[in-house]
């Protein structure tokens, strides 16, 4: 072959998210339309290409490789090299490269695009109403890759042989599917099955059409998607919508709603800019919007007593078909979609699995062939003054990198046991997984094990120490030193972790520290205390606790945390206030429980100190009548924090403050005892529950302004992060950040990892890496 002698021949690595998004197709295109010869493959650090043309050309190439990348690529860097002409004509896509260590990023799992969507409406079409129809644009990845470089033959898709036509389109550089790998149609592609109980299993091209009658007549089916199963019946339905709560034991806990189209939802909620975004975007969260008042499209038991609305659009092809295409019968409009399982426990993915643990719970099955490999639950956002802040980081983002500010050591960081999510770390970038759950059963526990070996596997991440909570009884612990393996185990403070994890999203280097306000539920104290109201002068290096609520002794432990009421009871002994028989907190409490109440709280018994925020909330909503039992987690705060967006803006409790006592470095302590006084005032001066939930809020968004401008003066630091998990209450939030911003602070909230417990592992992770050196 003549070798053009004007000719150069270079390599070029692109590094990022180019698997599993037609990349190789785009770089055939582009190589094809610059007049330029050579070869492209995947391996295990990315796309590698060698091209071959004029100079003008390959510079072209080299720019335009990465602005011009497929719409799902993330390209994060193009390594080039020279390399000797070899002549030839013709470009091809070649078997993929396995040798060497995986260090390619992967896609997350990415709803189904218009185009699709356009042919599986289309008669016409011959993927027409094709559950499973995709292409490089959409589609699994995450969720069905089992190995990397990714190919067909590294997917659950390995099983399902193409058919000619399906194969045709596979190798047609013109086509939408050129290497798409999850590609599929009726002939060749995943079927679906309808399983009901006692009858034989129903596969067809009716399924649909079956499941859907099966819906409209208060069926509750389970339905297996992309990343598990989930629970679905009629929104509409109280009957069907109150079974599907008590057969799942969910208490009150909200549902999310899933509709055709954002015009199902409008009479429903109020949708700005950016919410609207969230919900027709790639990812296709769960997004908690605010609910219209005296919206009577939904059964009452959907959200009870919630100010939001959790609402996602269709992300697969079966949510739509489930919906009803133009023309079909009518069906049920919105549907309940709730994950299945029971409460705390992982989302099941396993059809055999599916058909013994659900079985209580549903009226049939719509199934299919296809195995999940990885479980992925539905992500959870809502947008606070314009910004999003994510409540669960699962399906869409997982498993995305989120970049750090600062290299670390290759790191394990198995974050805490409830809305455990771990992250694997090396360089300057982290991997979360998908929300794994509460550590608190079997199956969770086993479910964490098998998401830390896929993630290893396609990430290449190999620990060499691993970062877990400072609490003596958390599973996620146990499991840590259990991972080891003679590697070094970090054990790193629950608030620090907080407040470390906002400053690394936020892309702070750790040179500076930042005031950290922790509010949660629970974080194990260094004094054996149970925190929860900190304020801390925190890096990455360590951190001095400067503020924080006073200690009340909870009784009971857990028992306070499911009875709101206890924590009311709880924080009157404290305050040195009466018991009065007419308040709703003693009335919901019995006469045997009220007087081993008191001896625990007379002679310290089963009493833990704690100073948790958290905590603060549940007894105010069970002093103001709002909740007296949580049958879910944070189900008083919520119900609060609806109550204080019903009544509106009102003046703000004050907190008592003091002076930190001995050697200790704590500035000031802020006392509920006159909070708590004010409250019974108002109830007995007939105020509402909307009245107390408003001012407590403005009184906690005033005590974190005191605070946070006592550690400005002594210490001249004007950054504060605002983290933990009841920063995930919008009123708060907002009040918070805007209060701050008017005292002069920068405020730091969540936009990449939650605030609760789901973010703890990257701070974990970068304060581990620090630690160890």
């Amino acid at each position: 072959m003549t070798v053009d002698q004007f000719s150069e021949r270079r390599r070029v690595l692109v590094r990022g998210i180019v698997q599993g998004v037609g990349f190789r197709p785009f770089v055939y295109g582009l190589a094809t339309e610059l007049g330029l010869s050579g070869q492209v493959t995947n391996t295990g650090e990315g796309v590698l290409a060698e091209v071959e043309g004029l100079p003008a050309a390959l510079e072209a190439f080299c720019h335009r490789i990465g602005a011009d990348a497929p719409p799902l690529a993330q390209v994060a860097a193009v390594a080039q090299e020279s390399m000797a002409v070899t002549g030839g004509t013709g470009f091809a896509i070649v078997p993929s490269q396995v040798t060497g260590g995986v260090r390619t990023l992967i896609p997350p799992d990415t709803a189904t695009c218009a185009d699709c969507l356009a042919e599986l409406a289309d008669p016409a079409d011959r993927r027409y109403r094709h559950p499973f129809i995709t292409c490089t644009n959409c589609g699994p990845r995450f969720t069905i890759i089992t190995g990397l470089p990714y190919d067909r033959a590294a997917t659950t898709m390995a099983g399902f042989p193409m058919c000619p036509r399906c194969a045709a389109e596979y190798t047609d550089p013109g086509d939408r599917r050129f290497h798409a790998q999850p590609i599929s149609c009726h002939d060749c592609g995943p079927r679906l099955t309808l399983r009901r109980p006692g009858r034989a299993p129903h596969t067809g091209a009716d399924v649909v059409e079956r499941a859907r009658g099966l819906l409209a007549a208060g069926a509750i089916l389970a339905v297996k998607g992309i990343g598990g199963y989930h629970l679905a019946c009629d929104a509409a339905d109280a009957e069907a919508v109150a079974r599907l709560r008590r057969r799942k034991n969910r208490g009150d806990k909200p549902f999310a709603v899933l509709a055709r189209s954002l015009a199902e939802l409008e009479p429903l909620v109020g949708l700005d800019a950016v919410e609207r975004e969230l919900l027709t975007g790639p990812q296709r969260p769960i997004v908690l919007l605010r609910r219209r008042p005296g919206a009577g499209a939904l059964a009452e038991a959907v959200a009870p007593r919630s100010a939001d609305l959790g609402v996602l659009l269709p992300y697969a092809p079966l949510h739509q078909l489930l919906l009803g295409l133009p023309g079909d019968p009518p069906g049920p409009g919105l549907l309940v979609l709730t994950s299945a399982n029971l409460a705390g426990e992982p989302i099941v993915t396993d059809d055999r699995e599916a058909l013994t643990r659900l079985a209580p719970l549903v009226d049939g099955w719509v199934t299919h062939d296809r195995p999940i490999q990885v479980p992925c639950d539905d992500s959870v956002l809502r947008v606070v003054d314009g910004e999003v802040l994510p409540v669960r980081r699962s399906r869409g983002w997982a498993p995305l990198p989120v970049p750090l500010p600062v290299a670390v050591r290759p790191v394990l960081a198995v974050g805490g046991d409830l809305k455990n999510t771990f992250a694997l770390a090396r360089g300057e970038s982290a991997w979360l997984s998908a929300h794994v759950g509460d550590m608190d059963d079997l199956a969770t526990l086993r479910a964490f094990d098998r998401a830390v070996a896929h993630l290893t596997a396609v990430t290449g991440v190999v620990p060499e120490l691993l970062a877990a909570d400072r609490h003596p009884g958390y599973r996620s612990v146990r499991q840590a030193g259990r991972l080891a393996r003679g590697r070094p185990l970090v054990r790193v403070q629950h608030h620090h972790a907080h407040v470390a994890a906002a400053m690394a999203e936020h892309g702070l280097d750790g040179g500076e520290p930042v005031i950290g306000v922790a509010f949660d539920g629970t974080g194990y104290g260094e004094d054996g205390a149970i925190w929860g109201g900190e304020v801390l002068l925190a890096d990455y290096d360590g951190f001095r606790r400067l503020a924080h609520l006073g200690y009340v002794p909870l009784p009971g432990g857990d028992a306070a945390v499911a009875r709101p009421y206890r924590s009311a009871l709880a924080q009157l002994h404290a305050a040195g206030l009466p018991w009065d028989p007419d308040l709703p907190c003693v009335q919901a409490c019995s006469a045997e429980e009220r007087r081993v109440l008191e001896q625990q709280l007379a002679r310290s018994l089963n009493c833990v100190p704690t100073s948790s925020m958290g905590r603060l909330f549940d007894a105010v909503a069970a002093l103001a009548g709002v909740c007296q039992r949580a049958g879910y987690e944070a189900q008083a705060a919520l119900e609060l924090e609806a109550a204080a967006v019903a009544h509106g803006p009102a003046q703000p409790y004050a907190f008592g403050l003091r002076s930190g006592e001995g050697a200790s470095e704590v500035l000031l302590v802020a006392e509920p005892a006159p909070v708590l006084a004010a409250v019974l005032a108002d109830l007995r001066a007939g105020g509402s529950a909307g009245l107390i939930a408003a001012r407590f809020h403005a009184g906690v968004a005033a005590l974190v302004r005191t605070l946070c401008a006592a550690v400005r003066e002594r210490h001249g630091v004007d950054r504060v992060a605002l983290t933990g998990g009841v920063f995930a209450n919008a009123v708060l939030s907002s009040a918070c950040a805007r209060g701050l911003r008017e005292d002069g602070f920068t405020v730091l909230r969540h936009h990449r990892v939650p605030p609760n417990d789901g973010g703890l592992a990257l701070g974990q992770l970068i304060i581990a890496a620090r630690a160890a050196g």
